[in-house]
């Protein structure tokens, strides 16, 4: 399950999911640290209204009708504070000038001091004054609201403090705040969903033009996709059909071309070649003469096989290509292709160097007589690229159902960047100095594909050309086994 989510979360899923997470999760980031400072404000700035109203309200009550006297305010004090009925959730203090609880709703508090900010700031600023802070002996953490009260001649004589624990509050923020990180949380797993659908609508029809784009680059010209789309993508997927139809129409022109010219090339060329042969055995010619036809011959027969390779592949795209399957033994007839070939290796002064790896006779279905061309003109191209290594190895090797060719030669090799193009047809690489047609092995790669293997073609590790053959071992020889 991880593998499958990792291949999907690739590319642009990648990073368009990673793009709006972020956005996203900054935004609910955000978004939950505001609200957590607003719900904060809220619920003390309510707390601190409503312990100041009540301080207001009490002492405009003892300044106008009760405190006469010191002994009357501390007799009122005290009736006060024992009818006082939100002493269940709200403590009730008064204190004397010098910051000492005189009497208190909470009973383990009178006689200490609290020393805090609100009592000697409401004594020395005659006005209401609050503060925030944790208790001493419990750490609990607290709101009070401390009011001086005041004789009517203008004299301090104590102070009213309300005191309200904030653990309620603050559990109630942390309810809040969590109730709000909840909702980004779920935010945040809706705009992944919905990311994923969004780009899902753009990746799959990405994906399939991909596809098809990929169909057209390796030949398959004409091929074209179904447009369902009204947008961007639909421009796109007509383009590329419009430029896959141009493609068909100019591949087909160019090899109908090159099927009439060949065809055409044929009659003059045989003609060339058969005065050619007939002429460089008269005597009657003197050597000066004799070279020249010599030289007329064998660029007659060079042309003749550059026509017959070019008829060759024209047949293969237009379908006219024909294989006369049989059940070969696919070692006898590489072996029958080394002996015809070794000869002019030896004119040549290159060293033919060949390895049998299979034991007994492996049958497989293929057109021998095609075969040996692919053979051939691998060994061709072998002698011409690697002449300089003054060697050839050839093995073959049964590799699970495959029969393995590999033709290696000891020349410069071919450049890295020009490997996946080498079997293109008409391309021909920095290194080559042959005159050819360069589809000899284009012509090779779909008589191998028509047998339904494979040929790869790479550098050889410690230098020179390496060209391997996949070829399917028969269904009867494995039956045979």
């Amino acid at each position: 399950m991880t593998g499958i989510f990792a291949s999907f979360m690739t590319g642009w899923r990648q990073r368009w999911i990673r793009g709006a997470m972020l956005i996203a999760l900054v935004a609910v980031v955000v978004a939950v640290s505001l609200f957590s400072v607003i719900i904060h404000n809220y619920y003390h700035a309510t707390i601190r209204t409503g312990l100041e109203a009540k301080a207001r309200t009490a002492t405009d009550f003892f300044a106008n009708y009760v405190a006469r006297s010191y002994a009357e305010f501390f007799n009122a004090a005290h009736r006060y504070t024992e009818t006082f009925r939100e002493a269940d959730r709200i403590e009730l203090q008064f204190l004397d000038t010098n910051g000492s609880i005189l009497i208190s709703t909470l009973t383990i508090t009178s006689g200490t001091s609290p020393n805090t900010p609100d009592i000697w700031a409401a004594i020395e600023n005659r006005q209401i004054e609050s503060w925030v802070g944790r208790r001493v002996a419990t750490g609990e953490r607290i709101m009070a609201a401390s009011a001086p009260m005041v004789f009517a001649d203008g004299e301090v004589i104590g102070v009213m403090r309300y005191v309200s624990s904030l653990q309620l509050v603050d559990r109630q923020v942390m309810l809040n705040v969590l109730g709000a990180t909840g909702i980004g949380l779920l935010l945040l797993l809706i705009i992944f969903f919905v990311s994923l659908v969004f780009i899902r609508s753009i990746i799959t029809p990405v994906s399939e033009i991909t596809k098809v784009s990929k169909r057209i680059a390796e030949g398959g010209y004409g091929v074209q996709i179904n447009n369902n789309y009204r947008d961007e993508i639909g421009e796109m997927v007509d383009s590329i059909n419009e430029m896959s139809f141009k493609i068909s129409q100019s591949e087909k022109v160019q090899t109908e071309f090159i099927s009439s010219i060949s065809h055409e090339l044929r009659t003059p060329l045989t003609a060339i070649t058969g005065w050619g042969e007939t002429l460089v055995y008269n005597e009657g010619l003197d050597g000066e003469s004799k070279r020249g036809i010599q030289i007329i011959l064998k660029e007659a027969r060079r042309l003749t096989k550059m026509v017959e390779e070019l008829l060759e592949f024209t047949r293969m795209e237009d379908g006219r290509f024909t294989l006369n399957i049989e059940q070969i033994d696919i070692a006898a007839e590489l072996e029958d292709a080394i002996f015809a070939f070794r000869e002019l290796l030896h004119q040549d002064e290159l060293e033919f160097i060949y390895d049998n790896g299979i034991d007994d006779d492996i049958l497989i279905s293929g057109d021998p007589n095609r075969l040996k061309q692919v053979f051939l003109n691998l060994f061709d191209n072998a002698a011409k690229y690697g002449r300089e290594g003054k060697r050839i190895d050839v093995s073959i090797v049964l590799v699970s159902d495959f029969i393995c060719i590999t033709i290696r030669d000891y020349g410069p090799g071919a450049l890295e960047d020009e490997l996946d193009n080498i079997k293109m047809k008409f391309y021909k690489g920095s290194n080559s100095k042959d005159r050819g047609s360069g589809i000899g092995l284009a012509v090779c790669e779909e008589i191998i594909k028509y047998h339904g293997g494979s040929l790869k073609l790479s550098n050889a590790e410690d230098g020179g050309f390496k060209a391997v053959i996949f070829l399917p071992v028969s269904s009867e020889a494995i039956a045979a086994e």
